[in-house]
């Protein structure tokens, strides 16, 4: 029999070794907590001059973020008139499981550049993986094997299942609830389902979807889901799904995409040439207020959702034809501005030490994470084709999905 001093050493290594494995998870839009920061990640010490590529493999379109569970990869993209969900290893690229099912679905004219997506990222748990298609399918797959689990069509329920450009929310879990917003331009629904058998557990009708993902924060001892729906910025319980507050919020043409970011007691939010602005959202008395407590015009977001890091926020605004930016949360001042033309689109992280951005030109710029001043260190060529999916990060090594493809790279 193995001595207790080994057997104690063994058992300690398998648990390490589990917990690495938990430790480099990507199951989530915007990463494990959603908020950009990208904790799973080992950054190199010394960024090398050129990133090695493990492994490229054709996945098909879409804008979804690839997600992460142990040594395993999923996508949901679209191949021909089907959405595609599939699982690959991630060390070897290889296919594990694949699964489909036709999604007919015609570009807004407005949007054909950005083809037929989906847009939405999947979000893994408790051994299920949730996509939401383009055209408003939900549906809940086994993780290891791929079968289906459950899956809603709306279709039954709205005259439309999408809004303009198609279904781009992500998809939350909390708990036991999947947390989604259903429906198209003329109703739908923000709503909680049971992650094991789909059954709607609340749901708020007070508005439709929009594009922006929602995030769950607790606000003066409440816990609540907070996001932008097509003309407002809401929040509800999470208990219930009752509204706590709204505050009216329209964009040019109905394009409410940025997700919300908390900074203590603030929520920070943003839109198409409405500026970067933060409410402090309090009880009072039976309701609730939204006290603005600053104000940056200068600094307007589109597309592309800011990070926080300590009293600081990074971003992109849609000014200049793009450029980067930091402000102070506390006070909303600006710290710094790059000079434009930078990107339509940047998917932005923030790590212990930098701000990685991987722009819609396949480039990733490692910067500096410095409130002072915008200083790049390196910069990288990772796609031959548009990257407007967010990147995934596991261990030392980042996934980038471009138009059709998925990469694995290596930073060692």
């Amino acid at each position: 029999m193995m001595p207790l001093r080994l057997r104690c050493a063994a058992v300690t290594c398998v648990l390490f070794f589990l917990s690495s494995l938990h430790s480099q998870d990507w199951t989530q839009w915007r990463g494990p907590n959603r908020d950009g920061a990208a904790t799973t990640f080992q950054e190199p010490k010394v960024w090398p001059e050129r990133l090695q590529q493990v492994w490229k493999v054709d996945v098909g379109l879409g804008y979804a973020n690839p997600i992460v569970v142990g040594r395993r990869v999923y996508m949901h993209t679209r191949q021909g008139g089907n959405e595609v969900v599939a699982c690959f290893d991630l060390d070897s690229g290889k296919q594990a499981w694949k699964q489909s099912y036709p999604a007919p679905y015609k570009m807004n004219p407005a949007a054909a550049s950005h083809l037929e997506g989906p847009k939405s990222t999947p979000v893994a748990a408790d051994g299920r993986l949730f996509t939401f298609g383009i055209s408003g399918v939900l549906t809940a797959w086994d993780l290891a094997s791929g079968k289906q689990i459950w899956g809603h069509d709306f279709t039954k329920e709205y005259s439309e299942t999408w809004p303009d450009f198609g279904v781009a929310m992500s998809p939350l879990v909390d708990g036991r609830m999947l947390i989604a917003h259903a429906g198209g331009n003329k109703e739908g629904m923000l709503a909680a389902f049971d992650v094991k058998t789909g059954a709607v557990l609340w749901s708020w009708k007070g508005d439709g979807p929009s594009y922006a993902s929602p995030i769950v924060v607790t606000l003066d001892g409440v816990r609540q889901v907070v996001t932008q729906s097509r003309d407002n910025i809401i929040s509800v319980a999470a208990a219930n799904g009752a509204l706590l507050w709204k505050l009216p919020f329209k964009t040019a043409y109905t394009q409410n995409i940025i997700t919300p970011v908390l900074y203590k007691d603030t929520v920070i939010l943003s839109g198409l040439d409405k500026g970067v602005f933060a409410v402090r959202p309090r009880k009072s008395g039976a309701g609730w207020t939204t006290d603005k407590v600053w104000e940056n015009a200068d600094l307007p977001m589109y597309m592309s959702s800011p990070v926080l890091s300590g009293d600081y926020l990074y971003g992109m605004t849609h000014k200049k034809k793009g450029a980067y930016f930091c402000l102070d949360a506390r006070t909303g001042k600006t710290q710094w501005v790059t000079d434009g033309r930078e990107a339509n689109n940047a998917a932005l992280f923030t790590t212990a030490a930098s701000l990685l951005i991987l722009n819609d030109s396949g480039q990733l710029l490692v910067v500096k994470k410095n409130p002072r001043a915008y200083e790049l260190v390196h910069k990288y060529t990772v796609a031959d084709s548009a990257t407007w999916a967010a990147p995934s990060f596991t261990g030392s090594r980042l996934l980038i999905k471009d138009t059709n493809n998925l990469a694995l790279w290596r930073t060692e």
